[in-house]
């Protein structure tokens, strides 16, 4: 599965998320370090990026790196088949998650921290709260697309590591049907 991970620069959990779905042997995108390229930065721009006006602002999102961090980001949207949005994060993630939401592929929250809640995530597939919870769910998922059993036991057995005899976390992922579209 080709996962998007939406998420901030800021945000501490995000590389673990990236390198925890790909030991689950999903391709992930990582918009700090995408494919033969550096992340973007509006620093690359100007230094001074946080001191612009609205019209600077407008002026740079037509800036040939701004551009090109742009494309990276959403050709790696548009091919992907699902999203994490890792949270806490900001706009720029959160418009991602609701792009691919709109697009009909499933959104799942990982929310590692006590987060306020937000009544309109339930137009996402599903909230988790630990690393297990998000394990899980792919594995849950990759288990409907047919991976052998033995695959994904051993995937438990590289990623979990328990210290209990349970591998199944004590609470199950929240995971919801597509919820369908309002009008």
């Amino acid at each position: 599965m080709n996962i998007y991970v939406a998420s901030s620069w800021r945000n501490n959990h995000q590389q673990h998320v990236v390198a925890t779905l790909r030991a689950l042997g999903h391709d992930v995108y990582d918009f700090q370090d995408p494919p033969g390229k550096t992340g973007f930065h509006w620093s690359d721009i100007d230094p001074d990026w946080e001191k612009w006006s609205t019209e600077e602002y407008r002026k740079a999102l037509n800036n040939p790196i701004a551009i090109e961090g742009f494309n990276s980001d959403f050709n790696a949207m548009q091919a992907a088949d699902a999203c994490v949005l890792v949270l806490p994060c900001g706009r720029s993630a959160h418009t991602e998650a609701g792009w691919m939401r709109g697009s009909g592929k499933p959104v799942f929250i990982y929310a590692p921290e006590q987060e306020e809640p937000e009544l309109m995530y339930k137009i996402y597939n599903g909230e988790v709260s630990d690393m297990k919870e998000l394990i899980e769910l792919f594995i849950e998922r990759d288990q409907e697309e047919s991976i052998t059993p033995e695959t994904i036991n051993e995937m438990r057995r590289t990623l979990y590591k328990p210290q209990h005899k349970s591998t199944v976390p004590k609470t199950p992922p929240v995971v919801r049907p597509n919820p369908q579209p309002c009008y």
